[in-house]
């Protein structure tokens, strides 16, 4: 607890995904309390031409009542 699964268009180093992945293992131990052997980060690559229909009309648009942050587009 938890899983977190991030959906982002391609290009972003490997760097880039360490750096968020560590600044997110950082604030979810210190707002849960959970310890980091119990964190886990998945990227996932989809195209910007895809977004559309395979996130937000899969994963946002039918979740927007749930949404913590939602997109402004």
């Amino acid at each position: 607890m938890p899983h977190i699964t991030i959906k982002i268009y391609p290009g972003q180093t490997e760097e880039q995904k360490t750096t968020l992945t560590e600044a997110i293992t950082t604030q979810v131990i210190q707002i849960t309390g959970k310890p980091e052997a119990v964190i886990s980060i998945d990227f996932i690559e989809v195209l910007e031409e895809a977004w559309m229909e395979e996130v937000y009309e899969t994963n946002i648009k039918q979740n927007l009542d749930r949404l913590y942050k939602k997109p402004g587009y």
